[in-house]
């Protein structure tokens, strides 16, 4: 009889140590190490030259994130990793330093957590419940590269050669209508915004040369109405925000003005539906807590399920991001 594998404690090790290495990614993209040894400072003194730190420290480092396979090794010299060298370099096309950075200052908030989740009290918008314009602007600075990313896919996996109206709920910095209304010409936007994120989305669209293709609207979409006859609806990336009494209101609001035969798209950060992962999902539904608002993670069922109640058709899930977004579209009937 084959004995039962001895059980330790390694694995739990590891996740209780799991901040140690976001700890050391993060202090490698602001000390702009990547960039450095993309740029030729690829041996020790090199680096820590570039790094302004001390060679042991250096030393220290770069041993932590060879291992972590974020570096590759040869002799003296060092090269970043494929995704590192296309993401993390500085002065490259797709630098993404800030998304890597974005989720830093809750540090001291995740520290708390155990205390946090004993609270009693909850808002229905948790951490943006004060969001003030420079808030806005930092986040948007982190998130804005990622965004546009998801912006096209989306408007390469959806047809909206036949829309005219488009209404982006919580639309950030506006990437998803900026990028829509580029790839579709007929195409306008409204982005559907708490009044700091629509300045700061004014600027994006200026930069982008979109004004005269997508307009903001301050407000709450659980709260301000909704503009009429549009034709398709985009909430992206803000599921896990909101408790599910409040997606089906906004659901709802969505269906009662959108033309007949228009679609609604819901994208996020779904669970499976037997709840056991994926784990991106289940922890953005845990930073909820975090904050005290009383947005939970969904499953795709319940997506889908919130869009049928409403009295949408063809409710289906799409392939999107896999392990970290998914799309879930309906249509009304005509």
């Amino acid at each position: 009889m084959a004995e039962k594998p001895r059980l330790d404690t390694t694995r739990l090790q590891k996740i209780a140590q799991a901040y140690w290495e976001s700890a050391a990614l993060m202090a490698a993209v602001e000390l702009e190490l990547f960039t450095a040894i993309a740029h030729g400072h690829d041996t020790l003194p090199a680096v820590a030259k570039a790094a302004g730190i001390g060679e042991r420290n250096a030393q220290r480092l770069l041993t932590a994130l060879v291992a972590m396979t974020l570096l590759d090794r040869t002799g003296e010299r060092f090269s970043n990793a494929p995704d590192v060298q296309r993401f993390l370099v500085k002065d490259g096309e797709r630098y993404a330093g800030p998304w890597i950075l974005f989720t830093k200052p809750r540090w001291a908030a995740y520290g708390e957590l155990s205390e946090r989740l004993r609270r009693t009290t909850e808002n229905r918008l948790g951490a943006y419940q004060e969001f003030t314009v420079e808030d806005a602007r930092r986040y948007h600075a982190a998130t804005y590269s990622i965004g546009m990313g998801a912006a096209r896919l989306f408007s390469r996996s959806v047809d909206l050669n036949d829309r005219r109206k488009m209404l982006d709920l919580g639309g950030g910095s506006g990437a998803y209508s900026i990028v829509a209304t580029q790839t579709y010409p007929g195409l306008k936007a409204i982005v559907l915004d708490l009044p700091p994120v629509t300045v700061v989305a004014d600027e994006y669209i200026a930069a982008n040369g979109a004004t005269d293709r997508v307009s903001t609207l301050p407000g709450d979409f659980t709260r301000t109405d909704f503009p009429q006859d549009v034709d398709v609806v985009v909430m992206a990336s803000n599921l896990p925000q909101y408790e599910p009494d409040l997606i089906r209101l906004v659901v709802r609001k969505a269906f009662a003005v959108l033309v007949p035969g228009g679609e609604m798209h819901l994208i996020g950060e779904t669970l499976h539906d037997d709840r056991r992962g994926p784990l991106s999902a289940a922890l953005w539904g845990l930073n909820e807590g975090v904050y005290g608002s009383t947005g939970i993670a969904h499953t795709e069922s319940e997506v889908k399920g919130y869009l049928q109640d409403a009295g949408f058709i063809d409710v289906a899930p799409h392939p999107f991001v896999p392990g970290v977004l998914s799309r879930v579209a309906g249509r009304k009937p005509v």
